[in-house]
């Protein structure tokens, strides 16, 4: 049965999603200089922010950032990943009750994670948390579906073996998202980005996936025999691509 609770889901997949989850483009640093005023002086709430892999840019950047991640294991491998970076905090915490101090953060932030959130709850905690005029950054590495064969092949592993794929995919939360800002205007923009696997390293990201089936699972073997058949199938050179597009929304909450 998958974890419904959305703050354990990962727990034994932090290895995988540490080695194969991919990054965020550094464009996207670039547009929250030019559009919410990021320096390295912000100050950012970083929330759910798993292994660290979104905090790693803003602490790259100067900034000092308060990550906020409830579950703990992803939470202690951003301690071990990032703990040459002084101005990094970590919080045992929820999006929706973070315990940071009534505006104290110029910039929230959430990468890949709000789909997981009580919208309505993180809304009224974000809005109390900033400083007024500061700004919310919802992102998301959208996964192509079916530019290619191989794509087109991936998914619907997923869909047969996945354990609620369908249920928990955050394209449903995107599609709402405009409504999280209300009233005030949300502004969205797209950056293209692309990752190469080795069949190794397309398991490992197949596993960091909170849908798909672990070993002891009747449908792990099953899966991972089919995704071996992809990879020889549809690889090029011994390598297999798999392009997204990171969709970023922002805005200000009134």
């Amino acid at each position: 049965m998958p974890v419904t609770d959305p703050t354990h889901r990962f727990s034994t997949r932090v290895e995988n999603y540490i080695r194969f989850r991919p990054g965020y483009p550094p464009a996207v640093l670039d547009l929250l200089r030019a559009e919410c005023g990021l320096t390295p002086a912000t100050c950012v709430a970083d929330i759910a922010s798993g292994t660290g892999i979104f905090t790693r840019m803003l602490l790259h950047n100067g900034n000092q950032v308060f990550a906020v991640e409830p579950n703990q294991e992803m939470r202690q491998a951003a301690e071990r990943l990032l703990a040459s970076y002084p101005k990094l905090t970590s919080v045992n915490a929820t999006a929706e009750a973070t315990t940071l101090p009534d505006r104290s953060v110029d910039l929230v932030t959430a990468a890949q994670a709000a789909h997981w959130f009580d919208h309505a709850r993180a809304r009224r905690e974000f809005a109390r948390i900033l400083k007024p005029g500061g700004w919310v950054v919802l992102l998301w590495n959208e996964r192509s579906t079916d530019a290619t064969s191989f794509l087109r092949a991936y998914e619907q592993l997923l869909l047969r073996y996945g354990t609620d794929y369908q249920q928990v995919r955050h394209e449903h939360t995107t599609d709402t998202i405009d409504a999280f800002f209300q009233p005030a205007p949300c502004r969205k923009k797209v950056f293209a980005m692309t990752q190469e696997f080795d069949y190794a390293s397309l398991e490992g990201r197949l596993l960091s996936s909170s849908y798909a089936p672990l070993p002891g699972h009747p449908n792990h073997t099953p899966m991972l025999d089919e995704l071996r058949g992809i990879f020889v199938a549809h690889a090029s050179d011994g390598k297999a691509l798999m392009p997204y597009h990171t969709r970023v929304y922002y805005g200000q909450l009134t």
